[in-house]
Parts: structure tokens; C-alpha cells; sequence
């Protein structure tokens, strides 16, 4: 099937182009940005070389529509949606840490749990905690922004403003947006009968030094979801969660001998595979947003989308 993995556009007043490991943003005169999300699938910070159908349109959906529930508590960089793979907003210069927040003790923070350690960015975790518990209160765990190719790293906030990554001032109110779309997002999922467990949020000062939120939010990329009925049963028996989230393609590496780490081989996606992961992102998209996912022309995905950004272009 058709899939976008890599783009080379060149639009009217273009100054640059930023590839990320999923999203490739172009900046244009008049601080303007054009962001492309492809169908490339990141996983342990490495970039897998198929992509996966309609991805990168359902991530841009996503996060379109959350930044649009969420826009009256965090301000954010959007002006437009003009095709189903992109979003043109506000240039901002980015920070370069990502606001992790967990409310249960998943993923990442179970592995380090389980190999015994109880202190992740400078937060004390509680002994006697099991995976997938919930914290009494959500924690904060930041990570520095890698380059693609790159592994994202936990830091601690005294670590961040010490080494002058972010201003006190600044962190200050990042931890204070954080807090509230995570509680908003948790209010979303709980409607949609889903528990909003772990996320990671991205900011930017746009040019008049306002914070905004920038790239995704609340997206199976960049969140871990359960589903609420049946939690607390399968937490008392000691079962693993029903979750909604890219995690199914950690296990598979996992499983596959993958982490990412040095000398490991990635495990060949057979067309199969990938099939039935773009099902799964589907699902995610349809339990995330209550709304029927409706796919995109992919017949010729590179001219629709310059096609659409190009009209959008002219009336910004």
C-alpha cells in the first residue's frame, strides 16, 4: 500500500526543513510552519524502514482534535489543518525536553521499577508498588529531545534548569500546562472508557515568547491508554492491561530480541505484519476519538498533500 515516508516539498517562502523521527516540519517566512506527519513507525528511538498506511493521518487527527478540546487551558501553535497528514501553525522554537507525565507505573517506569530502582528523574517511586498501579498523584518525568537517531534520555528538573535547558521560570510553567492537559485528557478517555495512563508533551516560544504546545498530544504515539472496565480485576489478579497505545510494537520487538540497543538486528515487518499494525492504529484512533476513521486518497499522497497546503498557503 501506498504510505508516505519521506517528503522533499518545496514550498513558496521556505527557509528550512526539520526531520524528526515521525514528523518532518518545514518552516516558511512570516513565521509560519508546516508540519507533516508521515507513516514512518518509531519505536525505541529507532526509525522502522516500512512505513505503516494511514499513520501519520491518523496521529494528525488526533492531535488536531485535542488541541482544539484543550486550546482553552494551554495555548497551542495551530492555525490550520489543510490536508489529513498536516497541520500549519505558529513557528516556535522548540524546548529541548519532553514533559513526560505518568499517572501509573507502565512502561518505562515499570522497567526501571522492576530492575530495582525506586528514583526516575528525581522522583521517588514507593516501594511495594506493582506494574500498572496507579500513583497516588501524578509524576513528572522529563527526558532531553534527541536528534533522529538518537535516544531520548531521563533528566531530573533540578538537572534541566542547572544546565540551563530551560529557565526556572520557564519549567515552572511547563510543569503547570502539563498538569492540566493531563487532567483534561484524563476527563477525554474517561468518556470514551479509557484510562489515560502515561503521555508526553512538547512546547515552544513562538517569536513574542509565549509557551505553546506544539507537535502531538494525546496521540497512541505519544500515550499509553487502558481500558477502564476490568482495571481493578485484572490488577488484583496480577494480569497484564488491555491498553491502546503503540506498545504492541515494543512487544513485538521485544519479543523479536529488539530494544534498540547496540548489536541487536531489527526483525523484518513482513507486509502482513504491517497490515494488521495499521489495523491496530485504526482501532486506536476509533477508541480515542469515538468518531469512525474515514481513510484519505493514497493514491498519489505526496501531490494531495502540496496540492492542499499550497491553497491553505495562499490565505494565511
Amino acid at each position: 500500500m501506498n504510505t508516505i515516508i519521506d517528503t522533499n516539498f518545496k514550498f513558496p517562502k521556505q527557509l528550512d526543513v526539520y526531520k524528526g523521527k515521525v514528523r518532518e516540519v518545514y518552516r516558511l517566512e512570516n513565521d509560519i510552519m508546516v508540519m507533516v506527519a508521515t507513516d514512518r513507525l518509531s519505536a525505541f528511538d529507532v526509525v522502522m524502514p516500512k512505513g505503516i498506511p494511514y499513520k501519520g493521518q491518523i496521529l494528525n487527527q488526533i492531535a488536531t482534535k485535542m488541541m482544539n478540546d484543550t486550546a482553552d487551558i494551554v495555548p497551542n501553535w495551530l492555525l490550520q489543518t489543510p490536508d489529513a497528514n498536516v497541520a500549519i501553525g505558529h513557528a516556535c522554537e522548540p524546548f529541548k525536553v519532553e514533559m513526560v507525565i505518568r499517572g501509573y507505573m507502565s512502561g518505562h517506569a515499570a522497567r526501571e521499577y522492576k530492575a530495582g530502582k525506586r528514583t526516575l528523574c528525581g522522583v521517588t517511586m514507593a516501594d511495594g508498588l506493582k506494574e500498572n498501579d496507579k500513583f497516588p498523584t501524578p509524576i513528572i518525568t522529563p527526558a532531553t529531545k534527541a536528534e533522529m537517531g538518537d535516544h531520548d534520555e531521563d533528566i531530573s528538573r533540578e538537572d534541566i534548569i542547572k544546565r540551563g535547558i530551560v529557565s526556572e521560570e520557564d519549567y515552572k510553567q511547563l510543569e503547570e500546562y502539563t498538569f492540566a492537559l493531563f487532567k483534561r485528557g484524563t476527563e477525554i478517555a474517561a468518556k470514551r472508557g479509557l484510562i489515560l495512563v502515561d503521555t508526553k508533551y512538547e512546547f515552544g516560544k513562538t517569536k513574542d515568547g509565549k509557551i505553546v504546545l506544539i507537535d502531538e498530544i494525546h496521540t497512541p504515539d505519544s500515550s499509553r491508554y487502558f481500558y477502564a472496565d476490568g482495571y481493578a480485576e485484572r490488577q488484583e489478579k496480577g494480569e497484564a492491561q488491555k491498553q491502546l497505545s503503540k506498545e504492541f510494537v515494543r512487544q513485538w520487538l521485544i519479543s523479536n530480541n529488539f530494544q534498540g540497543l547496540e548489536g541487536q538486528t531489527l526483525p523484518e515487518m513482513t507486509d502482513e505484519y504491517i497490515a494488521s499494525v495499521s489495523e491496530r492504529y485504526i482501532e486506536l484512533y476509533e477508541n480515542i476519538t469515538g468518531e469512525t476513521f474515514v481513510k484519505a486518497d493514497i493514491t498519489d499522497i505526496q501531490n494531495r498533500i502540496e496540492t492542499n497546503v499550497l491553497a491553505c498557503l495562499k490565505t494565511l
